[in-house]
């Protein structure tokens, strides 16, 4: 059974929403947690997000009766209640720098939506958490947990996971914090570093890393690999610029003596003593926690004067961006990335 599915919508359209095919039938559809999960990905109020606060309830059309999945396509709508196209009329032709702005022109020959990034908007994540938050529900009765945490905002990090030691408890605390940190007081700092780049009219990025417990040994193969079906899906998060799993590009200045991971007998299971490999193994799942890192640039859109071009007077401009932004997405977009590697991880469970 192939799992697939395709996002549509658009920022400031009707709405946003997707269509999931391959699902199995019977899945459980518990709209409370689903509901929850879209809540994370929610602005959050206090200057740390963007004051563009939609409700994000969705609505399934198809795909589900009885509050179980049928196994035919699921169709689920979120409806766009917050927009003020007015923002973007005024700049449409000027190419917001970072954007999609110039290249969806380009690929669309000029008729792409244009308010607010139109397809190319954050706001398409929305869809994603939801599914996601299906992928979540079924790998959880395959006894699997994926989680995830804020790793760095600007210069402020937080205390990394023990690779080979991740477990269901700490993903649960994580997952009900708005500021998901392992340390309290890196939650704090991070939260000052944002409301400096807002007060400075400028964005800031950083890092989140993610955990998938209880995979069983043998997902993924050579020609398909486990970190190749999470990254494709990890890179349709529209901000993700860079993915690495386990120590990395830290391998890169390592002497195997120093990083290859010892293996033992835990009773009947393999397991590794480290884990610096991320949990896969030529392409393969180990048994071992499977861990990576996402790097997510800081919001294109920012109030600083910059420079940019007339798309439609081929000239060079100047423009400053008004409207609602975030300062930093991370609080909001840890959700957004579980939700891509449960869909990778559940996609993979069935294709084996």
């Amino acid at each position: 059974m192939q799992l697939r599915y395709s996002i549509f919508g658009e920022s400031h359209g009707p709405g946003i929403g997707v269509v999931i095919e391959g699902l199995p039938s019977g899945l459980a559809v518990d709209m409370d947690f689903i509901q929850s999960e879209m809540d994370r990905r929610r602005a959050k109020k206090g200057g740390l997000s963007t004051t563009r606060l939609e409700s994000d309830c969705p609505e399934i059309v198809s795909g589900v009766f009885e509050g179980r999945t049928t196994g035919t396509p699921l169709c689920a709508m979120i409806r766009n209640e917050n927009t003020r196209s007015g923002d973007y009329t005024r700049t449409m032709d000027l190419a917001r720098p970072s954007h999609a702005d110039y290249t969806g022109r380009i690929r669309y020959n000029g008729y792409n939506d244009y308010r607010g990034g139109g397809h190319f908007s954050g706001r398409l994540t929305a869809p994603m958490v939801f599914a996601g938050a299906l992928a979540k529900l079924w790998l959880a009765e395959q006894g699997i947990r994926v989680g995830g945490h804020i790793l760095r905002i600007g210069s402020v990090e937080d205390i990394p996971f023990d690779l080979a030691n991740v477990s269901n408890e700490q993903l649960d605390r994580l997952a009900g914090q708005s500021m998901p940190t392992i340390s309290e007081q890196a939650g704090l700092q991070m939260q000052e570093i944002i409301q400096q780049a807002r007060e400075n009219l400028t964005s800031v990025g950083g890092m989140i890393q993610i955990a998938v417990t209880g995979l069983p040994a043998g997902i993924g193969s050579p020609d398909d690999s486990l970190e190749g079906i999470i990254s494709r899906n990890v890179f349709a998060v529209p901000a993700v610029k860079g993915i690495e799993f386990g120590l990395g590009f830290g391998f890169g200045s390592a002497y195997g003596h120093e990083v290859n991971d010892p293996m033992r007998m835990d009773g009947e299971r393999v397991i590794s003593t480290t884990n610096n490999n991320g949990g896969i193994l030529g392409g393969i799942s180990s048994g071992m926690p499977v861990v990576f890192q996402v790097v997510i640039k800081p919001t294109p859109s920012i109030s600083r004067e910059q420079q940019t071009v007339d798309m439609e007077k081929l000239t060079d401009a100047a423009l400053v961006i008004h409207g609602r932004h975030d300062p930093c997405i991370l609080s909001r977009a840890t959700v957004v990335v579980e939700a891509a590697a449960a869909l990778a991880v559940m996609q993979a469970m069935l294709d084996r």
